[in-house]
């Protein structure tokens, strides 16, 4: 008896479904970030685009604006305080990286090192970055006082007593103290993630091979946070060449003009002398320069990403 077996034979009619289009596929998700790009644009780039418009005008509310084409940047290229500010925005951001950048390193480090109490310091360490400004500006204005704690101790061993707010040699080296206490934390925190992925194998292997701490962290642990101690040095730059909260703040340019940062001078342009059109000139000389900054940082983090 011969046995068949049915074999279901497609119907000619019957074709196979496309797949749907990616726009479709994604369409939810297009939908939700609608909000975030709308408010992405009206507070970023919208106001980008009216500074960079603002720079060739004279803004006058009362009288209308008055267009003055390249004469705001005349202006401000010719004004000596610009030629000063950038300087102490240079010296600003070099003493930052001298004094600052490689706080977060060490501490990281060394925390994680540490065999016992590691919870503790990593809180101690952050608690001073959640400090409120306010309440930062007034406890370091005490402890820099002439009389305050600090010159007590260095009088009381030989020294003589420093004024650090009133000295122009002491004044921004004084600030770039205070913000290094205040915000090294939030990069702490960053590089104790990056060293807590290194695989404990590599330093088991070493501590085997008869590798001691230094070794370890010369060989192990630096070169494993390479990327991102590029990545925060570069985002270290961008930060400091656009402070000037502290520098108003607590001396507000001074003493003769030795805190006057690029950013502070903007403000200065912007809100004393009512020189929109001037202070708008000089944002976006700051824009042009973050930018190349700022592409130097994708490409630099996306070339390691690559490799």
């Amino acid at each position: 008896m011969n046995q068949t077996t049915a074999v279901p034979v497609r119907s000619l009619d019957t074709q196979p479904k496309r797949p749907p289009a990616k726009w479709k596929k994604h369409l939810w998700g297009y939908l939700f970030l609608i909000p975030a790009i709308g408010i992405f644009f009206t507070f970023l780039w919208l106001p980008i685009g009216k500074g960079i418009v603002y720079s060739f005008y004279h803004i006058d509310f009362v009288k209308g604006d008055t267009y003055v084409g390249w004469d705001n940047y005349a202006r401000v290229l010719k004004d000596p305080n610009v030629l000063v500010s950038v300087k102490n925005t240079l010296y600003y951001m070099g003493l930052g990286l001298v004094i600052g950048f490689w706080v977060p390193i060490l501490f990281a480090i060394a925390i994680s090192e540490m065999r016992r109490f590691q919870g503790f310091a990593r809180i101690a360490a952050y608690l001073p970055y959640v400090v409120p400004v306010v309440v930062l500006y007034g406890l370091w204005r005490w402890l820099y006082d002439p009389v305050g704690p600090i010159n007590a101790v260095l009088t009381k061993i030989g020294f003589d007593s420093v004024l650090f707010l009133t000295d122009k040699a002491w004044s921004m080296i004084s600030i770039v103290i205070m913000e290094t206490w205040q915000s090294f934390g939030s990069a702490l925190l960053i590089y104790i993630a990056a060293i807590s992925s290194i695989p404990r194998d590599w330093y088991e292997a070493a501590e085997i091979d008869g590798a001691g701490i230094w070794k370890r962290i010369r060989y192990i642990t630096l070169p494993a946070i390479k990327n991102q101690i590029v990545l925060l040095f570069l985002l270290q730059l961008i930060a400091t060449s656009q402070n000037f909260q502290t520098h108003y703040a607590v001396l507000d340019g001074g003493p003769n003009n030795a805190t006057l940062t690029y950013a502070l001078l903007v403000i200065r342009y912007a809100f004393t002398r009512q020189d929109y059109g001037s202070a708008s000139a000089l944002g976006v000389l700051m824009f042009l320069v973050l930018s190349v900054l700022a592409i130097l940082q994708y490409r630099m983090s996306s070339g390691k990403e690559e490799a």
